[in-house]
């Protein structure tokens, strides 16, 4: 095996502390074959799809990738902004508004990557930039809030896939979850409240999270219990009643079962049981992206109202707000503690 080599190494080079900033990824662009690169990555991997690989072979290669890359085209589409993906956007601004606040906080310069599980820009070419910049000391921060072998665990096995070609490994310190993070909690609690002093308060209030198969739950994923964990914590924080509020699953593709109730049925049922007036919010997602912008506020919307219902209002992820750059930042000041540039915070 060929080790890489450090580029520009110069022994007395100085030490630096990293932060690499990992979503879930885009395509490239809102086209059939963009989309289609995109997917044979995201779904090749084992740990999004657990079947015996020579058989998931012949359906993701035989059937997906077939047809769903340019129905799936058309969705990137809708939510395609002048500035290209909307999440590759915003999470661009969410590392810019971590390197900006960790800056401020450390007296030594602290290096912010960003880099994508699937997609561009890659792990590999993040944990590059951060080789160049000489980090020594590295926090991989995953933007998962609740965590799942299908997110988390595999971001880990992307880093430490790269990081297994490495010649000289940097410390390293991985985020696991922060679902129960104060400063997180705090801050989607905030972004409800925002919402109903502007719109008023609604009947019911929807938590709706990525499902994952329930087989999954069953293996040992603690996702299912620490998506409750998130919703009844914020819950507690705006003092609902628990008629009020209710977590749902979505994004279910295939026939197993998947974690539920799901989305779309319990949008459906509030509609036709006379419920008029809801709000949904998707803390799981720590960036909008086609399943927030497109699933959520619009296809399930249009559920909703089918149904009978009248007013059914999205709130936003919490993407670049400063609260939730502050929590990022002070979550990161926690997990590099006992380094030494954490000695050095102000």
């Amino acid at each position: 095996m060929r080790y890489k080599s450090v580029v520009d190494f110069k022994h007395n080079m100085t030490e630096r502390l990293g932060v690499l900033m990992l979503n879930l990824g885009t395509p490239d662009a809102p086209t059939p074959s963009a989309v289609r690169r995109y997917l044979a990555e995201f779904l090749d991997d084992p740990r999004v799809v657990e079947v015996p690989r020579p058989l998931w072979w012949l359906i993701l290669h035989g059937v997906i990738l077939r047809v769903r890359p340019a129905r799936s085209a058309k969705a990137y589409q809708a939510v395609w902004t002048d500035r290209g993906s909307p999440l590759l956007d915003i999470a661009t601004r969410q590392a810019a508004g971590l390197q900006e606040r960790l800056n401020a906080r450390f007296q030594t310069k602290v290096a912010v990557e960003l880099g994508m599980r699937y997609g561009n820009p890659s792990v590999t070419e993040a944990l590059e930039r951060l080789k160049a910049a000489h980090v020594r000391r590295l926090l991989v921060l995953p933007l998962y809030p609740q965590y799942s072998g299908t997110t988390t665990a595999s971001t880990f096995d992307a880093v430490t896939d790269e990081l297994s070609t490495w010649r000289w490994l940097p410390e390293l310190r991985f985020v696991n979850q922060y679902h129960d993070e104060p400063g997180y909690i705090a801050a989607l609690a905030a972004s409800i409240r925002a919402t109903w002093q502007a719109h008023g308060e609604p009947e019911r209030l929807l938590f709706t999270f990525h499902g994952i198969p329930k087989r999954y739950f069953i293996a040992g994923d603690p996702y299912h219990c620490q998506c409750h964990k998130t919703a009844r914590m914020v819950a507690d924080q705006l003092e609902l009643a628990d008629v009020r509020w209710m977590v749902s699953f979505q994004s279910r593709v295939g026939r197993d079962e998947w974690l539920q109730p799901y989305t779309d049925a319990t949008l459906k049922l509030w509609g036709a049981d006379g419920i008029k007036n809801i709000h949904v919010i998707a803390p799981g997602f720590s960036a909008d992206c086609l399943e927030t912008l497109e699933e959520i506020r619009v296809e399930n919307r249009n559920y909703f109202l089918a149904a009978g219902g009248k007013d059914y209002r999205y709130i936003p992820c919490l993407n670049d707000a400063p609260d939730h750059l502050d929590m990022l930042a002070d979550l990161v000041s926690r997990h590099t503690c006992g380094w030494p540039e954490s000695a050095a915070a102000i």
